[in-house]
């Protein structure tokens, strides 16, 4: 049975791997570059598609912080903030936890607080207008090292917004050991935190392995070389950590060659846990309803199959019991009355 585009666009869906500036569609990019001009980003939607055209990871780093410039104020984290809900409402994303980088701003010059408050009041805003549930993690940008995280933890800890659920670890992994960033996460888990660091994605095995012995993760961003060490592949599918899989992304900063090459059907094959994510989505070309396609067919999943897989995501999310329950009812629902 084939999956069509009309059902995975209806189907309700939760994302645990996807980045909040990395979110911003070209319509909101434009918006805010025609807000800042000076800036090296298009302020036409249209001209986004070619500057979103990466060579390799740095690149894409590159350009991402260009984007990143274009936040300057909390009106503009605001504005960013609830678009990326109304997108998400327009593809049946019910719950996201979304990874934010406050250091990026505070950095810029804006206040710890006033970022704070920006997206929360956003998230509200978006919970009871679009009917989207966000949660937060904030991560650590690694290429700017220890003064990022001794920041990045302390507003997590000290600010700690009521979105808040975990806290990461993203950016480049080349040049960026994990183990320095121990006392952070520590920290951070002994604050009642989630360990969600990014792992294995232009590394190899030896990062998802520091990821879990060092900063204790919970889950694992990326994860794509995994399957490079069995004796990995076999501690993933014991303790049941479940694997952030983002297949367009990993194709667009050249981290896997094709889509006929991704790991995504060996994790499954070898009962590893997995949810699909859509990462930095309009930056790739793609959206978290593109992935599941994606993901149908290099599983070769029915209607039945992606439904379980979307359940997977609600499952090994950080939501409210009641969120989870309501959330995988629906799925459920929607499965059964499109048999």
């Amino acid at each position: 049975m084939t999956v069509t585009r009309e059902f995975l666009e209806g189907l309700p869906k939760a994302e645990l791997h996807v980045h909040h500036v990395g979110s911003a569609s070209p319509r909101i990019v434009a918006e805010l570059a025609a807000r800042h001009p000076g800036s090296p980003v298009p302020a036409d939607a249209a001209a986004l598609t070619d500057y979103f055209r990466f060579t390799d990871f740095a690149h894409f780093i590159e350009i991402y912080l260009t984007v990143v410039d274009l936040i300057k104020t909390p009106e503009d984290v605001r504005l960013l903030t609830y678009e990326i809900a109304r997108e998400m409402a327009g593809q049946n994303i019910r719950y996201s936890e979304l990874t934010v980088t406050p250091y990026s701003s505070v950095k810029r010059g804006m206040a710890a607080e006033a970022f704070c408050e920006a997206i929360e009041d956003a998230r509200t805003a978006a919970e009871k207008e679009l009917g989207v549930t966000l949660r937060w993690i904030f991560d650590i940008p690694g290429e700017s090292g220890l003064p990022a995280a001794e920041e990045t933890l302390r507003i997590a800890t000290k600010i700690r917004p009521d979105g808040l659920i975990g806290f990461g670890l993203g950016g480049p992994e080349i040049g960026v050991p994990r183990p320095q960033f121990k006392p952070y996460f520590d920290a951070a888990i002994a604050a009642g935190l989630h360990s969600l660091p990014h792992a294995g994605e232009t590394t190899g095995p030896e990062t998802v392995w520091d990821a879990l012995r060092v900063l204790r993760a919970e889950r694992i961003g990326h994860g794509t070389s995994s399957m490079q060490d069995p004796a990995l592949v076999d501690y993933l599918g014991e303790h049941r950590i479940p694997l952030e899989v983002s297949p367009t992304s990993n194709l667009a900063t050249q981290a896997v060659a094709s889509y006929d090459v991704h790991p995504l059907k060996a994790m499954v094959e070898a009962g590893l846990v997995v949810t699909i994510n859509s990462d930095d989505p309009p930056m790739f070309g793609t959206t978290l309803t593109n992935e599941y396609a994606v993901a149908a067919d290099l599983l070769g999943l029915d209607n039945a199959g992606i439904g379980e897989l979307a359940k997977t995501a609600v499952q090994v999310s950080f939501a409210d019991d009641s969120v989870k329950d309501t959330l995988t009812a629906e799925i459920d629902a929607y499965v059964a009355a499109q048999a």
